[in-house]
């Protein structure tokens, strides 16, 4: 059964699309909330979704039409809640990784 927050947002687009591991395209972005050649967390309709990778660096941003184009390598991808910070959820996903 879906998450009440998923089901009660069906009406908003959110799509990520990525090519071969370098392009990176997210509709229904809200807000960036921090970026640098290592990691973006983008503020969604369905939470926050953290990339991170080399060499990052925006291709296109569109705020008003929600839409954000990344360039760069990129590792992993992941969504956390409001209430977990980026880093938190960064430390106990890395910390699990590599044990």
């Amino acid at each position: 059964m879906p998450d009440d927050r998923i089901r009660n947002k069906q009406y908003q687009l959110h799509e990520v699309t990525l090519k071969n591991r370098q392009n990176l395209e997210v509709n229904g972005v809200l807000n960036v909330e921090s970026f640098d050649a290592h990691e973006f967390v983008l503020q969604t309709h369905y939470g926050f979704l953290a990339i991170r990778g080399e060499n990052l660096h925006i291709k296109t941003l569109n705020l008003e039409g929600g839409f954000v184009a990344i360039e760069g390598l990129i590792y992993d991808m992941g969504y956390f809640d409001e209430g977990v910070s980026p880093g938190e959820k960064a430390k106990g996903f890395f910390s699990k990784l590599f044990k």
